[in-house]
């Protein structure tokens, strides 16, 4: 599509016929539906008892229309689509696999069945980073649920609306919001309290309305959280960004929606009235963005004068090709879809499935580097959204005799690490920050000992 300033792009009235959903309800499948689905049903016994033994302990999610225009049916189970919403047996080890099937063929009561489901997540690590304890945010002695504020000029915020998906992610590093326990969720429904908490944090100039994905809530709620920002008490929050996979999963929320309209209308709005709308998209696929109803979404939402980002980890059996970040980087940049992040897999949940060393998730970025334009080269990576910060791997070097990898800080909790250079041993198995340690002798990264207090103090609130 030629690249055209935002304003010139007129969306439809009409939906254009042919579309997939424009005649369609939005239908979803969850654990207890699996084997109700046509295209399951014709699978071996053996697989489809592996997927519930899988699905009773991670969340499984998945809609019509992931069913019947993503997943290449014969190509099961190596199609990178299916095993993006799938539940794989290799998600959970051996031991906590046969833990789970062995309840599951004794009929066991369903109370047990949860019990030793939550015993088993909690060997999953379901909150990496100090999400809980170093990003939720206090007033007075009070934490402020529903909002995390990690670096100082962003905040994000999970509307409780918001906490679900059109489809589950079989990698989400979120995936402890989508299980039923309210100890591990995050999520509030008080409009108030984010304004409140913006009105008194003037350095902020980013909020991340995240989830889930907060596109599953009807445009009435999300106009209760957006609207009230545009007024001048909020001048500093110059940017809104809204994290969703809704263009993968559910276009039809931009398209055929029944409130779809309005809620463009409402993103419109907010972008005559100065703020930066940016649409934190997640594609882990190029096969994500081949129908037409994604391509129309897409233009809708340009139409309104948003942006739209790019952004995915680096996932074994979904993406860990150089060629499929190439074809994807081109695409979205074809399609108006600027390339944000390659992130590395998070330390939660079936990491070891997902999980790829260091050393090959920077050879991935730079073999899909070399084969872009500069428009597709804005894509950063590969990064670790871990404790400190995001931290960039930028490469491997040999440096005073010692091979090495090169690292800096896109983000931190100290906005005075950013953009340092420092440097770790090269380990060839490593695949996350706390497996690396600090190369030439040093007995400790620049910031570990700054980070360690950070850690303590909040311990100790």
């Amino acid at each position: 599509m030629t690249k055209i300033a935002a304003a010139q792009i007129k969306r439809p009235s009409v939906v254009p016929e042919g579309f997939f959903g424009s005649n369609e309800r939005f239908k979803v499948y969850t654990e207890r539906h699996i084997d109700q689905i046509p295209q399951i049903q014709n699978l071996p016994q053996e697989q489809r008892f592996a997927m519930r033994v899988v699905a009773n302990v991670l969340p499984f999610r998945v809609n019509q229309y992931v069913i019947e225009e993503l997943i290449d049916w014969s190509s099961i189970p190596q199609d990178p689509l299916f095993q993006l919403t799938f539940p794989q047996p290799g998600m959970l080890t051996p031991e906590q696999f046969e833990r789970m099937a062995d309840l599951l063929r004794k009929g066991a009561d369903r109370t047990v069945i949860r019990e030793t489901a939550s015993a088993i997540r909690d060997e999953l690590n379901p909150h990496p980073a100090g999400q809980r304890e170093l990003n939720v945010p206090t007033v007075g002695d009070e934490k402020v649920e529903g909002i995390q504020h990690k670096y100082r000029e962003t905040v994000l915020f999970f509307p409780s609306q918001g906490q679900t998906c059109h489809s589950y992610c079989t990698f989400c590093f979120r995936w402890a919001q989508f299980i039923g326990d309210k100890e591990l969720r995050f999520g509030t429904n008080e409009a108030s309290q984010l304004h409140r908490y913006l009105g008194e944090h003037t350095e902020v100039t980013d909020l991340l309305i995240t989830g889930g994905d907060p596109m599953v809530m009807k445009t009435r709620h999300f106009k209760a959280y957006l609207e009230p920002l545009l007024e001048p008490a909020f001048d500093h929050v110059t940017n809104i960004r809204i994290g969703t996979k809704a263009l993968s999963f559910w276009p039809q929320r931009f398209v055929t929606d029944d409130d779809a309209e309005e809620l463009l209308d409402l993103i419109k709005k907010a972008v005559e009235a100065g703020k930066q709308v940016a649409f934190m998209a997640h594609f882990n696929h190029w096969r994500e963005m081949e129908t037409e109803i994604c391509h129309e979404a897409i233009r809708r939402i340009r139409a309104t004068g948003a942006i739209i980002r790019s952004q995915s980890p680096l996932i074994r059996h979904i993406n860990d090709d150089a060629d499929v970040w190439a074809r994807m980087w081109r695409t979205q940049t074809r399609l108006g879809v600027y390339p944000y992040y390659m992130f590395v897999e998070r330390d939660t949940g079936a990491k070891h499935y997902f999980e790829l060393p260091l050393t090959r998730a920077w050879e991935i970025y730079r073999d899909a580097m070399k084969q872009v334009s500069g428009l597709a080269r804005t894509a950063r990576g590969p990064s670790m959204s871990a404790g400190p910060g995001k931290i960039e791997v930028q490469g491997v070097a040999e440096a005073a005799g010692e091979k090495v990898f090169v690292l800096r800080f896109i983000q931190g909790r100290n906005p005075d690490w950013v953009q340092r250079p420092f440097f770790a041993r090269f380990d060839p198995e490593a695949t996350w920050l706390h497996q690396l340690e600090p190369a030439f002798g040093d007995e400790k990264f620049f910031f570990q000992d700054e980070y360690d207090t950070m850690c303590l103090e909040a311990m100790s609130d």
